[in-house]
């Protein structure tokens, strides 16, 4: 994880103990039938490490691997219960795919993925100041405005995939929290190189670690 994230994350915790101390007057739990938008400052880390082979399956001795990105994010949750609900998360973020192994170490594409993932999620402790929950769901990964690189042509597959997700919600002021955020979304593409004169199933599997600001309505 980058310095300057968990730094981002450290900062946005000490915030929410400093604003829970004053919160005693008007702190609003989460309650049936309300929404909360949560605005995060996410990394996305895809872990990638796939090998490449060629078109009849030999290996290469090449792999495929995914740099990481900090972007913004905007989750938007609804409580169907207390302790239930659903949350829509969306953002956009910018990777760059490499072969590297022996002695290679060369751009192959550069691409945005928007990996929209939507969780079904349990709160532990709606009406507590500090608010834990867990939740499981599906992304469908997105891949535009994709560009060739070093004389390569890269075909990557969208679809669907899994998703991990758990939390915590802490108060500031009325309708106001902090949000600390850890996902893990799994989700596999089989790449194609040069009109499948290369292939590779790449396991993308990011680590999606936020940190933010929610408000209630």
């Amino acid at each position: 994880m980058k310095l300057h994230f968990l730094m981002a994350a450290a900062v946005a915790a000490l915030t929410a103990a400093a604003g829970a101390a004053q919160a005693a007057d008007d702190f609003q739990p989460e309650v049936a039938g309300q929404w909360m938008l949560n605005v995060r400052v996410t990394d996305v880390d895809p872990v990638a490490g796939s090998s490449i082979n060629t078109g009849a399956g030999v290996a290469t001795g090449l792999k495929a691997n995914v740099n990481s990105d900090v972007v913004p994010t905007i989750g938007v949750s609804y409580f169907f219960t207390n302790n239930i609900a659903v949350e829509v998360i969306a953002g956009t973020s910018y990777h760059t795919i490499k072969a590297e192994g022996p002695g290679t170490d060369v751009a192959v594409h550069n691409t945005w993925v928007l990996p929209p993932v939507v969780t079904l999620q349990y709160h532990f402790l709606p009406a507590g100041r500090i608010s834990p929950y867990v939740g499981a769901g599906v992304n469908y990964m997105i891949f535009y405005g994709g560009q060739n690189k070093n004389g390569y042509a890269v075909n990557l597959p969208d679809g669907f995939g899994g998703a991990l997700q758990a939390g915590v919600d802490f108060p500031l002021q009325g309708r106001w929290s902090a949000n600390l955020d850890v996902k893990k979304v799994f989700f596999t593409t089989d790449a194609s190189i040069n009109g499948g004169a290369y292939k590779s199933s790449v396991n993308l599997d990011p680590l999606v670690i936020s940190a933010g600001i929610g408000y209630k309505f």
